[in-house]
Formats: structure tokens, C-alpha cells, sequence
């Protein structure tokens, strides 16, 4: 259940107009009273010969009672309280104990208070309601809504419990602005995927993903095909933007603008600039350019390596870093993901623009971020954007595998931070990104790690023996779980790839095991493969390491079509 308080207005018949009239989409169904101070309050909606006057007269007797000098500007007070999609249709009766306790939480109207202030419940949709107050008191005091936002939160969470709705998390105030249901109903008449708002965030967000100046972000706007309009001081200076769809239009056919603070907090124009302030141009950069765009000569599969690299070491700060410095990583990891979701092959897109989507809340809390330690991120994740799409197959689709796996540990580190902050939304916004993360790594990682099964499965004997006398010594407490793994025999061809391009494996895997603890995780070989491909810079497509016969075929039964993923916590990932 989603309350929210809206900005305060002066003119009480106007909200009652809107309350009781069509919507601005004709979304308005049958509006009438569910609840009010006085049970005899008249409702226009199902008494005829009840007008809008009558009851926007009787809601301001308190007001108009007073002189005009002590009457508050802004005295039209309204809350919307809203159920989860998946909740049942509630009755009018139960929005009418909805309300009172609404109004009673906030201190429009508390319990028992005979002079408390005059309101009104009303019901034009199934799934919520609207209260509209005026905010003097019968005694011609105002109202104390001290924290009034917070506290019908805090009721909520109480409404939830008592008549077994989605439980929801309590916001703490930085998460972005849902779209109203008139931009829903927009949406779904014009067959949008989702409202303008939140195609409009995902786009700026991507836009902004490790650029390095205002100049570049906003031609990446402009190349991303939206119309931006800025707000330039009569110095010259640039204040602000605000940007819109091309097609989304509003009754007079101009265009609907939002301005990125509206979009989300992150996402106004001084926000944006903080992550520029501590950049420093990515040693891939040409620098002869005013916008150092990026060379990336060798491709999207270097580029995925290279920030799986970084993100592995943002996994090791969010661990057991400062505060400030974790909040930095987590928030730069969101920019990871939007580089990869909108750098990545069809049969992972959508997975990977759903988990960037939902890790967006878990970007943002009460936490300052201390920009400069995102520098790493910030860089790859500039990296992935100019290095190309990738195509899906061979290195930069096994590149890709590999980035996710690492990418999951990060979210996963960071919704086990936001977790032990009390940050609840953030928290489980990580966690559903995880999820996201486990569903692409599915589709990334099934034919290079079939690829290594076929490859461990035609080792010789004595080299399989070999490798797994090798994992006894290097883990012997984790071994035995090892070898019954089917992935195990991926985990000894990537052994056998390290030791031909003269590494010690023993040394690897006991590097590659202490890094995070391993003992819960559903595949361990899995996760050991994609550290050692990437600690002992080995191609992560193995069809270029041939080892004797080297089948080319991913269709071993029981594992080439879907490798030990996705069972537990993630992809093969320790929790």
C-alpha cells in the first residue's frame, strides 16, 4: 500500500472537481464518498442533488471562519493511498477504515478529537482512494502534520499487516517519483512498454553511464532521439534540462517535458555534474578531443573483461570499505549495469535492462557518496558503451558470462549492505536485480561453459587426476563438493587452459578461493572458472585453447544447455 502527500493547493473546489470528474484519461470510474468527518456528509457522486459547492462549503466552514489575515495560503491538504497491482479489490468499507486511520495516523484527524479537522475519503478506482483535507480545526487552530508523509507510511506498513496486503518496504525519501495513474493509463492506451517517466529515466540514465561532461551526456541525449530543452541563465550559464519523447504529447500536441530532478534525485543537472567533478580521462581515451571519446580498438569482449576486473574490486570495497566510499561504488555500479544492459545481445537484453531498472532504487540513500572512488567503475562502465554491442557468441558472449557472475556479486554485496543500514528498499531492490542478473547469466553462460564441460569431459585421465590432486591441495575443504559438481569438469579444463599458458594452478585456485567465502555456494565451479579465465587472462571463449580433441558441440546431456546456474542465491555464486 503506497500512500503519498501531495503538494498543498488553496482552492478546494478545484481538487473536487478533479476527484469527482473523468481523469484526465477518462480513468475515473464512479466517484463517490467512502468515508468523511461527518456521516452525513453530501456526496456528489451518488447523490444527485448533492452539488460540488456543497460539499467544498462545508470542508471550508473552519477557514472561512477565520479573518483573512490568519487564514493559511495553501490550506487544501490530500493524500492518495494506493494498493499493490497484486492486492485484492478492497470494499468501500474497508477504504473507509482505510482513511480514518489515515487521517488519524497524520493528525488531520486523531482519534477522539471532536475539533479535529474536516475531511473527505474519495474512491474513483478500484485499487485507491484520495483524501482531501482543510487544514484548520474546528477550534480555528491548525493541525499538527508534523512528519505527516512518514507517518502515513508508517500506518501503511500497520494496514498491510492486519488485512494481508503486499508487504512493501518503508521508503526513507530518496526514491524517484512513481508515475500517476494518468500517465499508467497513457502508457497502456498508447501500447507503451512502460510510462514516458520511466522510459525517460532509463534513457538518461544510459546516457549519463560514465560520461566524462556535460557536453557528452547531452549529445548522447540527442542521439538517443529525445527532445532536450535547457534552461540557460541570462549570463549564459546552463541551470537545468528537462527532456520528452518525441511521440508522447499532451492534449495541445506539445511535447511532455520532465526535468531530470524530477525524473530522480541523481538525475538533476548539479547531481550529474558531482560525477564529472572526479573524472579523469580512461587511458582508452583520445584525449585530442574536447570530449576524450574512446578508442576502444579492441572491442566489446576486452571492455567486459576489464570491468569485470573493476567491479570484482568494487566488490572487495563494499565489503570492508568506509561508508561513503561503498555508497560511491553501489552507485556507479548502477552505472555498470546500464552500460551493459544497453550495450548487451538480444537473448540477454531484457533480463539485463530489468536487473539495471530495479538495482536504480538501491543506488540511492541517505548515504553520501564520496565521488572519486567510483573512478574505476565509472571508467568501465564508459568503457562498455563505446567499445560497442556485443554480438552474443564467442569472446564477448563468454565475456559477457563472465561479467554478470561478477556483476551479481556486487549487487549481491550491496544488497547485503543497504540490509545491515536498515535501507529496506534499497535492499530489496538489489536483491531483485540479483534475481535479473541470475535469469541472463542463464542465457550468457550455457554454450561457453558447455563449450568447457565437452573440453574437461575429453581431458586423458591421468590429466584429470592430475587437476583434481591439484584442487585437493589448493581447497581440499571444498574438493570433494567440487568434483561431484558437473561444472567440475569445466573447472578442470580451465585448470588445464592455465597451466598450458604457464601458470601454477594450485597457486591460482587458492588465490581464487580465498577471495570470497565459497562453502554455500550451489556451484562452486562455476564460480572458480570464470576467476581463473579471468586471474590468468585466459580467452573466456575455450574454443581458441584446444587441448587435444576439442569438441565443439554444447549439447552434453544434463549440462551443456544449462550449466550449474541459477539454483540457490545465483548464477554458481557463494552467498
Amino acid at each position: 500500500m503506497i500512500p503519498r502527500v501531495h503538494d498543498r493547493g488553496q482552492r478546494t473546489i478545484g481538487l473536487l472537481y478533479y476527484l469527482y470528474g473523468p481523469g484526465t484519461h477518462e480513468e475515473h470510474i464512479d466517484p463517490h464518498l467512502v468515508a468523511a468527518w461527518d456521516s452525513l456528509a453530501p456526496d456528489p457522486g451518488r447523490d444527485p442533488n448533492a452539488t460540488y459547492a456543497d460539499l467544498q462549503q462545508l470542508l471550508d466552514m473552519p477557514v472561512e471562519a477565520l479573518a483573512k489575515g490568519r487564514r493559511p495560503k495553501k490550506h487544501v491538504w490530500h493524500l492518495s493511498v494506493r494498493a499493490a497491482p497484486e492486492d485484492p479489490i478492497l470494499s468501500d468499507e474497508q477504504w473507509g477504515d482505510i482513511a480514518r486511520r489515515m487521517v488519524a495516523a497524520t493528525g488531520i484527524a486523531p482519534d477522539g478529537d471532536d475539533a479535529a479537522c474536516r475531511w473527505a475519503a474519495v474512491r474513483h478506482a478500484d485499487d485507491h482512494i484520495h483524501i482531501i483535507a482543510t487544514l484548520v480545526r474546528e477550534d480555528r487552530r491548525q493541525p499538527r502534520l508534523n512528519n505527516d508523509a512518514a507517518r502515513s507510511q508508517t500506518e501503511a506498513r500497520l494496514i498491510e499487516a492486519e488485512y494481508g496486503l503486499k508487504q512493501l518496504n518503508t521508503g526513507d525519501g530518496t526514491a524517484a517519483k512513481r508515475p500517476t495513474s494518468a500517465e499508467r493509463h497513457k502508457a497502456k492506451r498508447e501500447g507503451r512498454e512502460r510510462p514516458a517517466r520511466e522510459e525517460l529515466r532509463e534513457t538518461v540514465r544510459q546516457a549519463v553511464a560514465g560520461a566524462t561532461s556535460e557536453e557528452e551526456f547531452f549529445d548522447r541525449l540527442a542521439d538517443a532521439g529525445v527532445l532536450i530543452h535547457k534552461r540557460v541563465a541570462p549570463s549564459g550559464d546552463l541551470l537545468g534540462y528537462k527532456v520528452a519523447l518525441p511521440d508522447d504529447r499532451n492534449e495541445d500536441q506539445e511535447p511532455v517535458y520532465y526535468a531530470g530532478s524530477t525524473l530522480s534525485p541523481d538525475l538533476s543537472l548539479p547531481r550529474i555534474r558531482k560525477r564529472f567533478s572526479n573524472d579523469t580521462p580512461s587511458p582508452s581515451a583520445d584525449t585530442s578531443s574536447d570530449q576524450a571519446t574512446p578508442l576502444a580498438p579492441s572491442g566489446p569482449a576486452t571492455a567486459r573483461r576489464r570491468a569485470a576486473t573493476a567491479v570484482w574490486q568494487a566488490v572487495l570495497v563494499i565489503d570492508g570499505g568506509q561508508d561513503a566510499a561503498v555508497a560511491a561504488q553501489i552507485a556507479a555500479a548502477g552505472e555498470i549495469l546500464d552500460a551493459l544492459a544497453q550495450t548487451s545481445a538480444a537473448h540477454t537484453r531484457t533480463q539485463l535492462r530489468d536487473a539495471a531498472f530495479a538495482f536504480e532504487r538501491a543506488t540511492r540513500s541517505h548515504v553520501r557518496a564520496e565521488r572519486g572512488h567510483d573512478r574505476a567503475l565509472r571508467e568501465a562502465a564508459r568503457d562498455l558503451v563505446y567499445s560497442g554491442p556485443a554480438l552474443g557468441r564467442g569472446e564477448d558472449g563468454a565475456t559477457t558470462a563472465m561479467l554478470i557472475d561478477m556483476a551479481f556479486f556486487l549487487v549481491t554485496a550491496a544488497a547485503h549492505w543497504h540490509a545491515k543500514k536498515n535501507h529496506a528498499q534499497q535492499a530489496a531492490a538489489a536483491r531483485q536485480a540479483a534475481e535479473h542478473l541470475r535469469a541472463a547469466y542463464q542465457a550468457a553462460a550455457g554454450i561457453p561453459l558447455g563449450v568447457l564441460y565437452q573440453r574437461g569431459r575429453h581431458l586423458s585421465q591421468p590429466l584429470r587426476h592430475k587437476q583434481a590432486a591439484c584442487l585437493r591441495a589448493a581447497v581440499p575443504q571444498l574438493a570433494e563438493q567440487i568434483l561431484a559438481e558437473p561444472g567440475w569438469y569445466a573447472l578442470a579444463a580451465t585448470l588445464a587452459d592455465a597451466e598450458s599458458a604457464g601458470h601454477d594452478p594450485a597457486v591460482l585456485l587458492a588465490e581464487a578461493a580465498e577471495r570470497r567465502e565459497l562453502g554455500t555456494a550451489d556451484s562452486i565451479s562455476d564460480v572458480l572458472v570464470w576467476r581463473l579465465r579471468r586471474m590468468a587472462d585466459l580467452p573466456a571463449d575455450a574454443t581458441t585453447m584446444p587441448i587435444g580433441s576439442i569438441p565443439t558441440s554444447a549439447s552434453t546431456p544434463g549440462r551443456a544447455t544449462k550449466p550449474a546456474a541459477g539454483r540457490g542465491e545465483g548464477p554458481g555464486k557463494a552467498r
